[in-house]
């Protein structure tokens, strides 16, 4: 409730200023004369680009955090709140990391507003937090009542997701701009070719494993990916986990299992200092592991879009880092 209060204590702060220095907030508020679509990730963003294809250019599309800001950090500006508010298509996660959202739709002035919560997604299934063995767990925090189970939020780190989310996200668009529908609908399923091309990648990659477990010295946001491809994983944290620094015990774990298992590879996250994956490694027999990468496509900031980076440009390269690691 708090964070809530000083959210829109600063909206309409700002909302009563006027001219100064940076200008008025009128140029934060969205053209009503064109399709305005808010995206709180990068996927959403991209998915959102690719479906509307040309009418893109005639819209005003939203992307929260292109300043790289991670979503688990990120809290939205006052300016923020004014396009969520009076937007035509708000597109989120709905976990526990953009809770924010739901306290700004609450106070939404647009009443048609097509909202899509990429967990809500009709036909897929969130899953369950998982704290596997040699895990560093989180602290509890003391809560009244029954406690609600903790969903993976990274549903967009699976290709087979990606395909559903792009549907409901077409099906919202339609919605709000009926005039384009068949558009929308005909580049939807031109994209979903190109992440059914990519889920063969993933596919082929995995069938030629000769060892499918992954070791991970950070959190652990790829348990939609792996289990869409029978890859096994150890890591130091579950996805959403606050933590920074693991216990010797874990670090100890988890270079045995990089002994146990003879891998090649210890992965880290983007923005990773690394230090974990290095202690891994120091402390295996051989410490002549790789320290490599995935993407977790939750920090793309305006640069890398201007450079030309796509949600499936990203997947293929996490498609063969993992390669690399486990063939």
């Amino acid at each position: 409730m708090i964070k809530k209060a000083i959210c829109f204590m600063m909206c309409a702060a700002a909302l009563s200023l006027s001219a100064c220095g940076t200008g008025s907030m009128s140029a934060n508020i969205p053209d009503s004369s064109k399709l305005s679509v808010v995206c709180s990730t990068f996927s959403c963003y991209d998915w959102t680009r690719e479906i509307m294809g040309s009418h893109a250019q005639d819209a005003e599309i939203t992307y929260l955090l292109e300043n790289g800001a991670d979503l688990h950090n990120y809290q939205p500006t006052a300016a923020d709140i004014v396009k969520i508010s009076s937007c035509d298509v708000f597109i989120y996660v709905g976990g526990e990391s953009d809770g924010w959202a739901e306290d700004a739709l609450k106070e939404a002035t647009n009443k048609d507003m097509k909202v899509v919560k990429l967990l809500d997604a009709e036909g897929l299934t969130a899953k369950e937090e998982e704290l596997k063995e040699g895990m560093e767990a989180e602290e509890e925090e003391s809560t009244e009542g029954e406690e609600e189970p903790e969903y993976d939020e990274h549903v967009w780190l699976s290709v087979r997701n990606a395909e559903l989310l792009c549907d409901d996200i077409t099906a919202k668009l339609c919605q709000a701009d009926p005039g384009n529908t068949e558009d929308y609908k005909a580049n939807c399923e031109e994209y979903k070719k190109k992440l059914s091309e990519l889920d063969d990648k993933f596919s082929k990659m995995a069938d030629e494993a000769q060892d499918k477990t992954l070791v991970f010295g950070d959190r652990f946001p790829f348990r939609y990916l792996c289990d869409d491809y029978g890859i096994d994983y150890y890591a130091a944290f579950v996805g959403c986990s606050a933590e920074t620094e693991a216990s010797f015990e874990t670090v100890a774990f988890l270079a045995d299992k990089v002994d146990e298992l003879g891998a090649s590879t210890i992965f880290t996250l983007e923005n990773s200092d690394g230090r974990i994956a290095q202690s891994i490694k120091q402390n295996t027999d051989s410490k002549d592991q790789e320290i490599a990468v995935l993407d977790s496509i939750q920090s793309v900031d305006k640069a890398q879009i201007d450079a030309g980076t796509t949600y499936i440009s990203m997947m293929e390269e996490n498609c063969e880092a993992i390669r690399k690691a486990i063939i």
